[in-house]
């Protein structure tokens, strides 16, 4: 398997398609904001572990987010798909489509 992390006690690993519960701040207020793509890379070691998040926005825009792992902001963490490849940072992705980048997920499963 390739590069994988414990978040919140979720096995997450790169190829997986995740959403991640992000709590926002606006002025006195709190709200949830949900993010969901695939996990490219997980980088470092220890407190100062990573993750980067890649999803197609509209009009075909790449949007990346890079997460700690150990964060007050996230709350949740859900694997929607667990991806299987062969990789451990993923970012031949950003070259590909949105289209391309499902049929990759799917093929190597």
């Amino acid at each position: 398997m390739a590069n994988q992390t414990l978040i919140k006690d979720i096995t997450v690993s790169s190829g997986d398609i995740v959403r991640v519960h992000q709590l926002i701040l606006e002025g006195d207020k709190e709200r949830t904001q949900i993010f969901e793509g695939m996990v490219i890379g997980i980088r470092g070691r220890g407190d100062n572990r990573t993750f980067t998040v890649r999803k197609v926005a509209t009009g075909g825009i790449g949007v990346e987010k890079i997460f700690p792992v150990i964060s007050p902001w996230i709350s949740k963490i859900e694997v929607k798909k667990t991806g299987h490849v062969r990789r451990a940072k993923l970012t031949y992705v950003r070259s590909k489509s949105a289209k391309q980048v499902a049929q990759i997920s799917q093929s190597e499963s």
